[in-house]
């Protein structure tokens, strides 16, 4: 049996004062700037990919069930993991955004499933930390 090795992909994200990062069943991404309060799992605006421009060969290995799916958040000295899973429903086609989800709902900006915390859970020292639209972020996607 010959292991691949896993793939990694990084974006970048920038806080936004109106993130509260309370959702208890996803957390999302968005490339758009404006942010309003009811979007209560998004923690970072202006990112630099979306589901859409994800590289095939990431889509593909995402595409698979069996694959596992490791997201690291880091926030200045502050890092926060999150465990999930592929699907093969997954079109990944969303142009705006990325959404990681505790349940096996399946939409184009669905990047993972089956996920083992959500935004809920985000210290919220990091949340203060992205309440400030300079705050820089990084979302690492890595799958096994």
């Amino acid at each position: 049996m010959v292991l691949k090795p896993a793939m990694r992909f990084e974006i970048q994200f920038s806080g936004h004062e109106n993130i509260r990062s309370n959702h208890q069943k996803t957390i999302e991404i968005t490339k758009e700037s404006h942010l309003t309060p009811s979007g209560d799992c998004i923690i970072g605006v202006n990112a630099t990919t979306s589901c859409a421009e994800l590289p095939l060969s990431l889509k593909k290995k995402l595409q698979n069930p069996n694959s596992k799916v490791t997201l690291s958040i880091k926030v200045g000295s502050y890092e926060f993991n999150v465990e999930g899973r592929g699907h093969e429903n997954l079109s990944l086609t969303h142009l705006e955004d990325i959404v990681i989800r505790k349940s096996d709902f399946v939409c184009p900006r669905t990047l993972a499933v089956k996920c083992d915390k959500a935004s809920d859970l985000i210290p919220r020292e990091m949340i203060l930390l992205l309440q400030n639209p300079k705050t820089k972020g990084i979302f690492t996607i890595i799958v096994d």
